[in-house]
């Protein structure tokens, strides 16, 4: 039995949006790459992501159709402005003052506030097999990045700006959710991103010593950070989520943990174990169990 040319046409929609989500997901895990070979700290690369970034996304925010209404009107895009920029703030805060391992495993947590978001501020219903991939990929997450954990006094600072690193990302995300129901992605990401920046050089201008990469080659890793982590990882993700649920959408930063790890692995040589790999196999085992479906034809939703 064919299916109904709108169905069809939906679900191609959302095979789209998931292409999209992954190929994000992929480059925003080459961005501990970027940050590490770049000359600058923490916080200017962080400015520097989002700055650079904007001449390409305003080329994109300029080939979609005028919006009805501005985006500066809209409260949602100046959320997910503000929240992005403190996500990057504490996430290099507590990389700053905690070990990597425990950032990155902190981190992980943000769906679980994604969920809690998404069902209790935008009213999206949460499926069992939704929570199930859940359960699974913060499993496997604890295990790719968990079994490095280490629990120590003089680090609990650092602990907690890893938790409040994940509440902004996933206020963020909701943020997103939210714009992308009135607002084109390439839009979205243009005004969403300016906002970040100009928080960011406020942050960057009081913390860091200087601004200024001191070589070409320290541009040229900012010019590939903004392009690839803040261009093509966000824009896709403002794009997917036009289309696919916060929840699952979410799953996001659990591939970018495994994208992280085999780009490691890949460029800097760095070994992974074997309960590295079963975490990465782990996610991508909850990620294809809480993928969107569709009733058979014929059948009742």
């Amino acid at each position: 039995m064919s299916l109904p040319a709108a169905s069809l046409a939906e679900r191609r929609r959302e095979g789209t949006a998931l292409a999209a989500l992954v190929v994000g997901a992929i480059a925003m895990g080459a961005s501990p790459l970027f940050v590490r070979m770049a000359d600058v700290g923490p916080f200017a690369s962080a400015f520097w992501r989002t700055a650079l970034a904007l001449p390409f996304l305003a080329v994109w925010a300029a080939m979609e159709p005028k919006a009805q209404r501005s985006p500066l009107n809209n409260r949602s895009v100046w959320l997910s402005g503000l929240m992005f920029a403190g996500d990057l703030f504490f996430w290099h805060l507590a990389i700053l003052a905690t070990t990597v391992a425990n950032a990155t495993f902190l981190a992980t947590t943000a769906p679980l506030f994604v969920v809690i978001g998404a069902w209790s501020l935008l009213g999206e219903r949460i499926q069992r097999r939704g929570i199930a991939g859940l359960m699974l990929c913060l499993f496997g997450g604890a295990v790719l990045v968990g079994h490095s954990y280490g629990f120590a006094p003089e680090r609990l600072t650092g602990d907690f700006y890893g938790i409040v690193t994940a509440v902004f990302f996933a206020g963020y995300m909701l943020a997103l959710r939210a714009a992308r129901r009135d607002i084109g992605a390439g839009t979205l990401s243009f005004v969403s991103a300016a906002i970040t920046t100009v928080i960011l050089f406020v942050v960057a201008f009081a913390m860091e010593p200087r601004l200024l990469p001191q070589s070409m080659h320290g541009w040229a890793v900012l010019i590939a950070l903004a392009l690839i982590s803040q261009v093509a990882g966000q824009g896709l993700l403002a794009f997917a989520l036009g289309t696919l649920p916060a929840p699952f959408s979410s799953l996001v930063i659990f591939l970018e943990a495994v994208a992280a790890a085999l780009l490691a692995y890949v460029v800097l040589h760095e070994a992974l174990s074997i309960m590295q790999w079963a975490g990465g196999v782990l996610i991508l085992a909850g990620i294809f169990i809480a993928r969107p479906r569709h009733p058979a034809p014929g059948t009742l939703p």
